[in-house]
């Protein structure tokens, strides 16, 4: 696994949800604030993005992506008026049923959400800013338009296996969505910087595949190449924590999302995750998260899931 790869996995539940619709005249719908992530695609034509909070207004054009990886409640309308345009937004639950996707003009667009379990978000994901626009442009992000294409095609007209097609072609949207992003950010952001510095993406890497691993200082240094104060000063900076803490962290970060996730028996997980035996993987685990992981485990179970839109 790499980090992206891992950082999506550990709070992605369920499967995802999406609508195709095309509305036309004057409207506005509002999407509630969502434990999850929410993305929206112009197909065709246009409309505006109104955020919770009084932030600016987002244009979105013909192509233009847009990522809202925390949830973030907002108001869809087809123009960027103020508080009056908020006002009259109907439930994006009760719009999306009262039109579809036949009939000419107007604005076409996708619309998703991803379940997460936001009790142990990566810091890669958490970095993301509250709205990620990706404005369509010639040329630019090829397998991220490819994905859009595919999964418009499949919403617009199901055929056999779109039940299987369509949640996996959601998920490899978020891929791309996240990709995207890192790559737009990398002058800027801590965790793309992270992951375009080749002393610290090596050791990144090499944590995610075998995080099991007898890692030490020396021998994580020899991994990426460098000496042992080099990859403790570069690594620290650009992750926010020294590496055997980092490796700590997302040991049991990985545990819980096989506690979550998995019937495994306890002592299969501690070795997974680099413990000898389940004492020593339990009294870990109960120091970073404060509770036991067999209760941990029992309450992920019985919490009731988030609806589905």
């Amino acid at each position: 696994m790499d980090v992206v790869s891992d950082a999506i996995s550990a709070v992605r539940l369920g499967s995802p949800s999406s609508n195709r619709l095309r509305v036309t005249g004057s409207w506005c719908t509002r999407l509630a604030p969502y434990d999850g992530a929410g993305f929206h695609v112009v197909l065709e034509g246009g409309c505006w993005l109104l955020p919770d909070g009084g932030g600016d207004p987002v244009s979105l054009g013909p192509g233009d992506a847009v990522l809202l990886p925390h949830g973030t409640g907002h108001v869809l309308a087809d123009s960027p008026a103020g508080p009056e345009t908020v006002a009259r937004a109907v439930p994006f639950d009760l719009y999306a049923g009262q039109v579809g996707t036949d009939g000419p003009g107007g604005t076409e667009l996708l619309c998703g959400k991803y379940r997460l379990d936001r009790s142990r978000v990566h810091p890669l994901l958490a970095e993301l800013p509250g709205i990620v626009h990706l404005p369509n442009r010639i040329g630019s992000r090829p397998e991220l338009r490819s994905a859009i294409d595919l999964l418009g095609r499949e919403l617009a007209q199901a055929g056999p296996g779109s039940c299987l097609a369509v949640p996996s072609l959601l998920d490899l949207l978020l891929v791309y969505l996240v990709r995207a992003w890192l790559a737009g950010a990398a002058a800027t952001g801590a965790w793309p910087a992270a992951l375009g510095d080749p002393v610290t993406a090596a050791a990144l890497r090499a944590l995610h595949t075998d995080p099991a691993a007898p890692w030490t200082n020396d021998r994580l240094a020899a991994e990426a190449g460098v000496s042992r104060p080099t990859l403790a000063r570069r690594f620290t900076a650009q992750v926010g924590r020294p590496p055997m803490a980092y490796l700590t962290w997302w040991r049991l970060t990985y545990a819980a999302t096989l506690l979550r996730d998995t019937a495994d028996p306890l002592a299969s997980i501690a070795h997974r995750v680099g413990y000898a035996g389940p004492y020593a993987f339990s009294h870990a685990f109960n120091r970073e998260f404060g509770t036991t992981p067999g209760r941990y485990r029992t309450e992920r179970r019985n919490r009731p899931a988030p609806a589905a839109h």
